[in-house]
């Protein structure tokens, strides 16, 4: 899943709420989603953005335990914003709450009690629900209230309807709709922070992508951590597949784009590759990590598929779906990652073909099976093989996007481009595209002639025919 680091920001017409908000996100779209809720849940008490912590009577840092030495940053984000309470303060104002949510609060809440005791709450990724409750107890008892169980009820059943989605120039916007993974890969914490795999009730799922498409929404990406593992029950409670939701979702009226993040091969059904032929409004780009093109480092990983099953799942797909491009992600230098294993990926990489792609080296994260495991592989070992992976990825991601020159494009409109009179949007490969038009395109979708690539983006022209009947 792509990573980002995001703050929630008052609208510029707003005026200062009772109580400021700011809301610090790291990691992934499900952060970005998560931290949107929190907002939610925190309006009825008074709270409401302010673009700086300066301003704010409350901070959440939202935080993300993929990447390396995550815990460490979090603490060294949590110096600053120590020091801007201080700094308020002494300046005579209010004493603003610090909060620290999400994956790095589960896996090390107790350490945050140890070594930052200023901090004034600690929760886990599936208690947000309870945060209300958690600030009246900061605010009655004093010292650091820490919630980081698994609790039995669903937080999806507790929460307040959304006052606004998340989203971008409310066009587009993340949607959770299954959380927590039982795969439990041997490099991955994400079993550990998230807990077991759930998915929201159908009819949940539904009424918030309607709720969004009333605001302005057109695009709406549906969010898990093995997002085509969704089993949501229905209204006579049956099980619901992904592809089932997603033919349900394309009936909403003025929804016109469909993605999903993140899958996992072994989640990859008969059902789900025949939407993908069959649902126009499912975008033909898809995201499935396969991290390693070796069966033994697969193995190791507890993937449970080999190189070749992935492979025929992508034969499958581009069966049904010919214009489909896929991206994925990649790890370098798992233990025990011989050289032969490395070219192995190299040459999965070079069958398959990605229009983009997510690429690390191994990093140990505590408790995982992986973390233990002998032979782990030299640092200056995966520097090179990084390096050599993410050249071979560059080159693909070029070549496809050059593929695209000479071609017409559906462009969704997201808002003005850098320069006067520039047009920006996104193609159906999510790639941005930029082209001069009109600013009362924006939240349309409009064709779009390919005339450059550029390193991370496409410019075009705009078929004007098209963009008057709109």
């Amino acid at each position: 899943m792509n990573l980002t680091a995001e703050t929630i920001t008052a609208a510029p017409s707003a005026t200062r709420p009772r109580q400021g908000l700011h809301v610090i996100t790291w990691g992934c779209q499900m952060n970005v989603y998560d931290s949107a809720r929190m907002s939610d849940v925190l309006r009825p008490l008074g709270y409401g953005p302010v673009d700086t912590p300066e301003d704010a009577d409350m901070i959440i840092l939202n935080t993300c335990h993929i990447r390396e030495r995550a815990t460490e940053k979090v603490f060294s984000e949590l110096g600053k914003l120590r020091k801007i309470r201080d700094e308020r303060v002494q300046g005579g104002k209010s004493r603003t709450v610090i909060a620290v949510a999400g994956c790095v609060a589960q896996a090390a809440g107790e350490e945050i009690l140890s070594r930052a005791p200023y901090v004034d709450l600690v929760l886990g990724p599936q208690t947000y629900h309870r945060l209300p409750e958690m600030v009246a107890r900061a605010a009655r008892a004093g010292g650091t209230v820490i919630d980081t169980d698994f609790p039995a009820e669903q937080k999806f059943d507790y929460l307040p309807d959304q006052a606004a989605p998340q989203t971008n120039g409310n066009l587009t916007a993340f949607l959770t709709i299954q959380e927590g993974c039982d795969k439990f890969c041997s490099f991955c914490v994400v079993p550990y922070t998230r807990g077991a795999e759930s998915s929201r009730p159908v009819a949940s799922v539904i009424a918030e992508a309607r709720r969004m498409v009333m605001s302005g929404v057109r695009e709406i990406t549906l969010l898990g951590q093995n997002v085509n593992a969704y089993h949501g029950l229905d209204e006579n409670g049956r099980s619901t597949t992904l592809a089932e939701l997603a033919i349900d979702l394309a009936k909403i009226p003025g929804l016109e784009r469909i993605r999903y993040s993140t899958s996992h091969p072994r989640d990859v059904e008969q059902t789900l590759i025949d939407a993908h032929r069959d649902i126009p409004a499912l975008m033909p780009f898809l995201h499935l990590p396969v991290q390693s093109g070796s069966d033994r480092v697969l193995k190791a990983m507890n993937r449970g598929h080999t190189a070749d099953e992935y492979r025929d799942i992508i034969r499958r797909l581009r069966e049904a779906r010919p214009d489909l491009a896929l991206s994925s992600d990649f790890i370098v230098g798992h233990p025990g990652e011989s050289e032969q294993d490395f070219q192995d990926t190299m040459q999965l990489i070079r069958d398959v073909g990605f229009a983009s792609a997510y690429s690390f080296k191994y990093s140990p994260r505590p408790g995982t099976p992986a973390a233990g495991q002998p032979l782990q592989v030299a640092e200056d070992v995966k520097d090179r093989r990084l390096a050599e992976l993410q050249a071979l990825l560059r080159e693909q991601q070029d070549a496809f996007n050059e593929s695209l020159v000479g071609t017409v494009q559906d462009v969704l409109i997201t808002g003005l481009g850098r320069k006067p009179g520039q047009l920006a949007g996104r193609s159906p490969y999510l790639q941005p595209v930029h082209f001069d038009g009109p600013a009362e395109l924006i939240g349309q979708i409009v064709k779009v002639s390919i005339t450059i690539r550029r390193t991370n983006s496409l410019g075009g022209v705009l078929i004007r025919e098209t963009a008057l009947a709109c």
